[in-house]
């Protein structure tokens, strides 16, 4: 039976803490609904999890994506005659670049800690 099988999380959370939240009606055993009702919660919350793993990889290839072309705007402000952008653009580079390399960091960083459990 599936309830003989003990439930873990990454929180160490063990079978008859589930079985506590889930039971419904209280009487140690979990029925057809209130397994329905854990699956569909284990389902959501999986699914926010790998939502949240995709919004972060593509905030980071957006910033990278970013770091490369800024670079090249200061190039085309320079190739069409934009003296005086090119050199706005170049003086917060330095702000763009640190502010940027630290998100980036930061993602990998928690990334790696995240792994680590």
């Amino acid at each position: 039976m599936w309830w003989g099988v003990r439930f873990t999380s990454r929180y160490g959370l063990g079978r008859f803490t589930m079985v506590e939240e889930y039971d419904l009606d209280k009487n140690g055993k979990l029925d057809a609904e209130e397994r329905q009702l854990y699956l569909e919660d284990r389902r959501r919350k999986i699914e926010d999890d790998d939502a949240k793993r995709d919004a972060q990889r593509n905030m980071t290839w957006f910033a990278l994506s970013g770091m490369v072309l800024y670079p090249a705007g200061i190039f085309f402000c320079t190739v069409i005659g934009q003296e005086t952008a090119a050199m706005l653009i170049a003086d917060i580079a330095n702000i763009y670049v640190v502010s940027v390399s630290a998100l980036v960091g930061a993602y990998f960083g928690f990334t790696a800690m995240g792994s680590k459990k």
